[in-house]
C-alpha cells in the first residue's frame, strides 16, 4: 500500500506535536504534514505537489479561522474534494452545524487527555488515510 499523507492545519505547536506522536505510534504508512496557519496550508495545497488524503483543520486560529480556510478549500477546484475533518476543542452545536454547512466531512472534538487524544487521532487518521476511498486525483 502506498504511504498516505494527512495535512494538519493548527496554530498550536503542542497539538501538532501530539498529532505527530499519535501517528508515529499507531499509523505506520501514514505521513503527517503540518501547517501552522490557513494561509500556509493554502499556499502548500495550491502548489504542484500531491494533495493529502485528508485535511485535519482546527477552527480557532488567528488571521483565518478554520471556517475561512474550509470555505476557501471548497471554493478551489483543486481542493474541493479533499476530505476535511474539523479537529477542534469546540463542541458548540453552532460550530458543528457551520462546519457541515461549509462542506466538512467530519467533526471531531479534540480530547484534552494525551492518551485519549492519541487514540482518537490515530483512529481518525487511520480511517481517512487507509479505509476511506478518495478520488484518484486527490490521493
Amino acid at each position: 500500500m502506498q504511504e498516505a499523507t494527512i495535512l494538519l492545519i493548527d496554530d498550536n505547536p503542542d497539538d501538532i506535536d501530539l498529532a505527530r506522536r499519535a501517528v508515529a505510534r499507531r499509523n505506520s504508512g501514514t505521513t503527517l504534514e503540518a501547517a501552522s496557519s490557513g494561509r500556509e496550508a493554502l499556499e502548500r495545497l495550491n502548489g504542484n505537489g500531491n494533495l493529502p488524503r485528508a485535511i485535519f483543520l482546527d477552527i480557532n486560529m488567528p488571521e483565518w479561522n478554520g471556517f475561512d480556510v474550509l470555505r476557501r478549500l471548497r471554493e478551489n477546484e483543486r481542493t474541493r474534494h479533499v476530505p476535511v475533518v474539523m479537529l477542534t476543542t469546540s463542541n458548540e452545536p453552532r460550530d458543528v452545524l457551520k462546519s457541515y454547512e461549509l462542506g466538512a466531512n467530519s467533526y471531531v472534538p479534540k480530547p484534552l487527555d494525551f492518551d485519549e487524544f492519541t487514540e482518537v487521532f490515530a483512529a481518525t487518521t487511520r480511517y481517512w488515510s487507509s479505509i476511506n476511498e478518495v478520488t484518484r486525483g486527490g490521493a
